[in-house]
């Protein structure tokens, strides 16, 4: 249902109907790339289950997150920005599923609809001060916390409490080697916070996560 996308939700009745014969359903598959960089953004996309990440390439092969995108919100921003290609790398990084709609299409839908623009340029301002919050963990927290943060923080956008993820993955992320973050997530484990078993972590009653959590959101 786009309704569980909040975006497409803050629509009014007749914008909805506007749009709906717009909306494609879509399936979000793991390592799916939606944008390239400085590709051509053919499609926007809005997320109603898993989770979609913004990453950078610094050298090649390397990959390094710099924000996350649920069900919250949109990729392909740069359409409403009135630009139509991207600075960076979009791709899917939990399964789930969601809605697309040509870029154009939806170009000319926001320009239409200022109460809606309003909305999105609000969200605009959410993801960029993810992204400073990003920087900011990246730069004061250790590998364990900073484990904890993008562990939690997929948690908030899933449906139930384990998900798919291996620590390849998971160490691109973070930007850092794999037996590094194999490391963070045993000690979690060993805490009693997580489990994980062939490929699927679960998360353990979040009311025990509290000392780490009021590290990770500082």
């Amino acid at each position: 249902m786009p309704s569980r996308n909040r975006l497409l939700a803050a629509l009014s009745a007749e914008d909805k109907e506007a749009l709906g014969n717009a909306l494609e359903p879509i399936e979000l598959s793991f390592k799916d790339i939606l944008h390239d960089i400085e590709e051509p953004v053919i499609h926007v996309y809005f997320p109603t289950s898993g989770v979609i990440s913004l990453v950078n390439e610094p050298d090649p092969g390397e990959i390094i997150e710099i924000a996350t995108i649920g069900r919250e919100g949109m990729a392909g921003l740069p359409v409403v920005l009135g630009i139509d290609t991207m600075p960076n790398r979009t791709l899917v990084q939990i399964p789930g599923g969601g809605f697309r709609v040509e870029a154009a299409v939806f170009a000319r839908f926001v320009d239409a609809r200022p109460h809606f623009l309003a909305v999105l340029m609000r969200y605009t301002l959410a993801l960029l001060n993810q992204v400073a919050q990003n920087v900011s963990c990246n730069r004061l927290h250790e590998v364990q916390e900073r484990c904890a943060r993008w562990l939690l923080q997929t948690h908030d956008r899933t449906d139930g409490d384990s998900f798919p993820l291996t620590h390849e993955f998971l160490g691109q992320m973070l930007g850092v080697h794999r037996p590094t973050v194999s490391i963070a997530a045993a000690m979690l484990q060993k805490a009693g916070l997580i489990s994980y078993v062939r490929g699927i972590i679960t998360i353990i009653d979040r009311r025990d996560w509290k000392p780490l959590l009021a590290v990770v959101t500082d």
